[in-house]
C-alpha cells in the first residue's frame, strides 16, 4: 500500500486523509522542530520531506525498493536545513543502527509482514531505534471492511480475502492511472498493539483518521462517508 504515495498525481484520496491525519497529529504533539526523525518505508519520501520541513533537525527515510530510494533522493524540496538522508533496506526488521531517533514514522508498513515472528520483528526494529521516551505513529490498515465498505471512489479496492496463515491475505489494487495491483495481510489492531507491547513500547493509542476540510473536488458529503469506514487508522506508540 506504500504506493498510493508514490503512483498518484494528485494522490488518491484516502492517501490525503492519511498524510492529514498524520500532520495533524504531529502538531498536536508539538511539532518535530529539532528533532531527529525516521521515516520507515519512506516510499519516494513524501512523509521524510514533510518532517524536514517542519524543522527536524535529521530526517532519515528507509526503505527497501532502489527505484523509490533512488526518486526520494532526486525529490528535494524544502528542509529547512535539516540533515536529510535516505537509506536502502533489505528488510524493515533488520534495520542497521541509524539512531537513534526522537519519532519515527511509518505508513502502511507493518500491515507488509508476511507471518507474526516478521511482525513483531519490524516492531522491535522500529523501537531499537529510538531513544527512550521516543514515539511511533504509524498509519495502519482497518481490518474487517471488505466485502462490506466500497472503497474505490477514495483510490483503493480490494478484489479478494484469502483466509490462512497468522493473518487472511488480501489482494488488491490502487485505483490510479494504470491501476496498481498489491497485497497485504489484514492483521487485527489486537495485533500490532501486542508486538508493539513486544517490542518494549510502553503505551500504545488509537485516533481515527482525520479527514481534511471540504473542497470544490471532495466536499463534506465526500468526507462524511468516507469516515464511516475509512482505510486506516494512527497508531501511537511511546518507548
Amino acid at each position: 500500500m506504500r504506493q498510493q504515495y508514490d503512483t498518484s498525481t494528485p494522490p488518491v484520496a484516502f492517501s490525503v486523509a492519511d498524510a492529514f491525519t498524520l500532520r495533524t497529529a504531529l502538531d498536536a504533539l508539538g511539532g518535530v522542530r529539532g528533532l531527529d526523525t525516521l521515516d520507515a518505508a519512506c516510499g519516494h519520501g513524501g512523509t521524510t520531506r514533510m518532517l524536514a520541513s517542519g524543522g527536524a533537525r535529521r530526517a532519515v527515510g528507509v526503505d527497501n525498493c532502489p527505484d523509490r530510494i533512488r526518486r526520494a533522493r532526486e525529490s528535494g524540496g524544502e528542509t529547512e536545513g535539516a540533515e536529510v538522508e535516505y537509506v536502502l533496506v533489505d528488510d524493515a526488521a533488520a534495520m542497521p543502527e541509524l539512531g537513534p531517533f526522537d519519532l519515527a514514522t511509518a505508513v502502511y508498513l507493518f500491515n507488509q509482514a508476511h507471518d507474526r515472528p516478521a511482525l513483531h520483528a519490524m516492531f522491535r526494529a522500529v523501537r531499537a531505534s529510538l531513544r527512550p521516551g521516543g514515539r511511533l505513529l504509524a498509519i495502519v490498515p482497518n481490518p474487517g471492511a471488505f466485502p462490506y465498505a466500497d472503497w474505490s471512489p477514495y483510490g483503493i479496492s480490494v478484489v479478494e480475502r484469502s483466509p490462512g496463515g497468522d493473518a487472511p491475505l488480501l489482494r488488491a489494487r490502487l485505483e490510479t492511472d494504470p491501476p496498481v495491483p498489491f497485497e497485504c495481510r489484514e492483521w487485527a489492531h489486537a495485533d500490532f498493539a501486542e508486538a508493539a507491547a513486544d517490542a518494549g513500547f510502553a503505551t500504545v493509542s488509537w485516533q481515527p483518521t482525520r479527514t481534511p476540510p471540504a473542497c470544490e473536488i471532495r466536499d463534506e458529503t465526500y468526507w462524511a462517508r468516507y469516515r464511516t469506514a475509512p482505510v486506516g487508522s494512527l497508531m501511537n506508540c511511546v518507548a
